[in-house]
């Protein structure tokens, strides 16, 4: 607009003083003469007019796609102004960005770390805690033994989630084996809450997917069952095979979720309003670190549930063997 304003008033400057000349500096000339080059001012004025509007037109046309757009619009845009002031501001926060990344590597290595040394005393105390001829003692100390247990693999495997720089090992797994592996981590809670438990997978069904992930996956949808469960706690685990598609549930019989709260489970640190009688303080982490997988993955996850009766959790994975050579 301003550099609009600005060719204005240079036309208006030219076609004034043009006028003012031959008017008063050159008495008696020809005044078609001076209509005539007053038409073509006015022309050109016109045409340049018209070439700035279509100009513009098209710079803001190209703004607003690239607005909607999650690329640069600096590299785009080669007449925005002040470019030289953007490029050296973007330069600046990409050098911030970076600092920023390298200082949460550091802390992520740091994390990850320390959860590996943590480990080797956890594994003392569990020598110990086999030692204690109190039953009612030793089983409440086994109890939080393995709560410390599974918060030290959810802070080391979450580190590695938020990283885009870690290893997916992607190959053919049996799904059962996934299955059972995640059933151990968790056998001491299922046990202690009296569980019933019914797996119906085949032992033939494959899929393509990182068994790490997948368990800690399956861990945290196994444990929010455990957490959660109802008088009669109940846990099912069944594969279904439609088309090129496996659907893995996981349902239980527990307290459910409301429903205001299904659409938003899955975000980070999103906790609900079941307070669960208290029992349980929940961070909101594990579902969203678990979605996060899920999706690096390449795999799908939703969920149904009904209220003081059931949850149930479906993982779909994709027939993928056309990108493997297995």
């Amino acid at each position: 607009m301003r550099r609009s304003l600005r060719y204005f008033l240079f036309f208006l400057f030219i076609f004034l003083s043009f006028n003012l000349y031959f008017l008063f500096l050159i008495p008696g000339t020809d005044h078609r003469y001076l209509i005539y080059l007053d038409f073509l001012i006015l022309f050109f004025s016109f045409f340049f007019a018209g070439y700035e509007w279509f100009s513009i037109r098209r710079w803001q046309k190209l703004k607003l796609q690239l607005l909607k757009s999650t690329e640069l619009m600096t590299p785009e845009l080669d007449d925005f102004e002040n470019r030289d002031i953007a490029s050296h501001d973007l330069n600046i926060i990409h050098e911030q960005l970076n600092q920023q990344y390298a200082l949460n590597c550091d802390l992520q290595d740091y994390i990850a770390a320390w959860t590996h040394e943590v480990k080797l005393p956890l594994s003392v105390l569990y020598l110990m805690n086999e030692r204690i001829d109190d039953p009612q003692l030793k089983n409440n100390i086994r109890e939080q033994l393995e709560k410390i247990s599974l918060q030290l693999n959810m802070a080391l495997v979450g580190c590695k989630v938020q990283s885009n720089l870690y290893d997916l090992q992607i190959k053919k797994t049996s799904l059962l084996d996934c299955v059972h592996a995640s059933l151990k981590n968790q056998q001491f809670f299922l046990i202690r809450n009296h569980f019933q438990l019914e797996i119906d997978i085949s032992d033939d069904i494959m899929v393509y997917t990182d068994k790490t992930w997948l368990v800690y996956v399956l861990d945290q949808l196994i444990s929010n069952a455990i957490k959660y469960a109802g008088q009669s706690p109940y846990l099912k685990l069944y594969a279904q095979t439609k088309e090129n598609r496996i659907l893995l549930h996981i349902l239980d019989h527990g307290e459910g979720i409301a429903v205001e709260d299904l659409p938003r489970i899955f975000e980070k640190g999103y906790t609900g309003h079941n307070h669960h009688n208290g029992q349980y303080k929940s961070t909101g982490m594990g579902l969203y670190l678990a979605k996060c997988m899920i999706s690096r993955l390449g795999h799908q996850i939703s969920v149904e549930s009904v209220e003081n009766k059931m949850t149930c959790f479906t993982i779909c994975f994709q027939d993928q063997r056309d990108y493997f050579y297995l």
